[in-house]
């Protein structure tokens, strides 16, 4: 797998064995490394200050989009909106419980050091922001991944919006902090959200093709796909090399 093939499978446990003594005890340390957070820690960790996480949505997207974008912040109760804008976009920080269930990035999925800003256009911050809010109101219930995804699954089904045509969001941030591996910025980028999709209809994930497909792992209930595109630049302009 190449470099950056590596960084996008980087996007996204347990045994059956019962076992005793010296054993166990090993397991139980495997599973401390492949699990470095295994559950939710207090809630004041996730949490920013109000102004610098305004500042961190922002940067999501160009100034020239993002200055007159809603703004939301996250809350003891959920995301609420701290900058109410007049262009339809939505600039927002998600933590890293609305990453994917399993696969090599689950182990992030309570790590309360993730940050990742995003700015959606009008159609995704009508039909796939509300994920964002119905995850949230979940984790801050206290439920499972388990209940989540059965909640998600039931959400999809009676509340979320029919997935819009052409919804994409910004994630051009240079302040974004993805996993703790040393990629933690990943690249400035694109992603446009699709139904579930095969990825050669982009050219995606192919030798020199700018397209990543990150897809849907097994057990995300979110009945789409992302295509992300590599811009070349963060939002404030400065250059982002990228390699293919």
């Amino acid at each position: 797998m190449n470099q950056m093939g590596k960084i996008v499978a980087m996007i996204a446990l347990g045994t059956s064995a019962l076992v005793i003594g010296l054993g166990a005890l090993r397991q139980t340390h495997a599973q401390e490394a492949k699990e470095p957070y295994p559950s939710m820690a207090t809630l004041d960790q996730y949490l920013m200050d109000r102004n610098a996480e305004i500042a961190m949505a922002r940067s999501a997207a160009p100034e020239a989009i993002s200055r007159d974008a809603d703004v939301l912040v996250l809350g003891r109760h959920g995301y609420e909106t701290a900058v109410k804008g007049k262009n339809d976009f939505v600039c927002v920080v998600e933590r890293g419980w609305m990453g994917p269930f399993d696969g090599e990035f689950a182990a992030n999925f309570w790590n309360p050091k993730l940050r990742g800003p995003l700015c959606f256009n009008p159609p995704a911050a009508r039909s796939i922001l509300p994920m964002t809010y119905k995850r949230t109101e979940m984790v801050l219930a206290g439920q499972s991944k388990a209940q989540i995804i059965e909640g998600i699954k039931t959400f999809i089904k009676q509340k979320l919006p029919p997935l819009e045509p052409g919804a994409m969001s910004y994630m051009m941030s240079k302040e974004q902090y993805l996993s703790d591996d040393g990629h933690h910025h990943w690249i400035a980028h694109l992603m446009i959200y699709t139904p579930l999709a095969d990825s050669a209809a982009w050219g995606a994930d192919l030798p020199h093709s700018p397209v990543m497909l990150n897809p849907q792992f097994h057990g995300d209930p979110e009945p789409i796909d992302v295509f992300m595109i590599p811009v070349g630049r963060w939002s404030d302009g400065t250059t982002d090399p990228v390699e293919y």
